[in-house]
């Protein structure tokens, strides 16, 4: 079956706000968050199977460290699908790299789309007829279609898009020129950009024709083109770590965002379980607990043999993994990253990472 879009799916990410079940070996998009038996990786293959029409179609672009696993939860998947970068270089290396590849195979008229491995869609149907009416649009336009997030609240750890100038629509969903993308802002800026109207949540997904996104590196981000055409994956240690938001996104003068409501979460921390799963009594639990005068509590426990027992706790994150246990106020998840580092500047806490 010949592929309406061929999916790329960016996987080498670490997640260390999971941390401790996001580890080195087992990153965020190996977990199963909802206490299913389907990985965040493995969501976003079976989401993207339909439109790739088939495993020969799908791509999967991982890190080295975390390849291994890639095969493993995803046996079907092609070898010479598989590209796998001997170090992180941040995402404007791994979109030039596997748009090179895909145009290599599949020539420059190809559509090509990019998807984070460990993001929470809620629609498929919504999410499906969204990629098809930015894969239209790709199709007929030199454009790179990013899709945007409608905003329900002043988020402060997500990238904006400004909308410009609208454009004919893509099936019945309206499109317009980026006006620009915008740093995580403060809350008052946020607020502001929601007060408008004009701005999305910046998705990390977009879609282009392969000849288009190769002909506007070329242009401006040569510097990450170029090595990587003349060596392939033997350019990384050379390559500057930048994002392809900042190395082309920001410059482009062909960036499209689609407005997009198929119910979204890039589920970011510990707290984003509160969305994912459904409440028991006053907590949330993937696990076993028993819990006395708790309330506003996450609770994860990944052995199911292993009971959590609490009393007298409000609003707080508890992880048992192993011989691990991680307590935190809600409020505070955001610095495990930085425990992390602690951790690795202390070799006998190694193994824990």
């Amino acid at each position: 079956m010949k592929p309406s879009l061929i999916p790329v799916i960016l996987a080498g990410g670490k997640g260390e706000r999971f941390w401790p079940l996001s580890r080195r070996h087992r990153p965020k998009q190996f977990l199963c968050l909802d206490g299913g038996d389907r990985s965040l990786l493995q969501a976003t293959a079976d989401r993207l199977f339909p439109m790739a029409g088939g495993w020969e179609h799908l791509w999967v672009i991982t890190a080295e460290l975390v390849a291994a696993g890639v095969r493993e939860q995803l046996p079907q998947l092609p070898e010479s699908n598989l590209l796998i970068e001997p170090e992180g270089r941040d995402t404007a290396p791994a979109v030039a790299w596997a748009t090179l590849k895909i145009a290599q195979r599949y020539g420059e008229e190809a559509l090509v789309g990019f998807f984070p491995a460990d993001h929470w869609i809620g629609d498929q149907a919504c999410y499906e007829a969204t990629l098809q009416a930015a894969a239209d649009l790709a199709r007929r336009e030199a454009a790179i279609v990013t899709l945007g997030i409608r905003p329900n609240a002043p988020a402060t750890g997500y990238g904006y898009i400004e909308q410009g100038e609208p454009t004919p629509t893509a099936g019945d969903l309206p499109v317009f020129k980026v006006s620009r993308f915008t740093e995580k802002p403060d809350a008052t800026t946020a607020q502001g950009f929601i007060d408008t109207g004009r701005f999305s949540w910046n998705s990390g997904m977009f879609i282009f024709r392969a000849g288009v996104m190769l002909a506007e590196l070329a242009r401006y981000a040569p510097q990450v083109l170029e090595p990587l055409r003349a060596q392939g994956q033997g350019a990384y240690g050379q390559l500057e770590k930048k994002s392809i938001d900042y190395a082309l996104m920001e410059k482009t003068q062909l960036a499209y965002v689609l407005p997009a409501d198929f119910g979204w979460d890039d589920l970011g921390d510990w707290n984003a379980l509160e969305r994912l799963n459904p409440k028991q009594g006053e907590n949330v639990v993937v696990g076993q607990h028993i819990g006395r005068d708790t309330t506003g509590a996450i609770v994860y426990a990944s052995d199911p043999d292993e009971v959590v027992v609490t009393i007298g706790l409000e609003d707080v994150v508890i992880v048992r993994d192993r011989h691990i246990t991680l307590i935190v106020p809600k409020h505070r998840t955001q610095e495990i990253k930085t425990l992390l580092k602690d951790i690795q500047d202390d070799n006998q806490y190694d193994h824990l990472l």
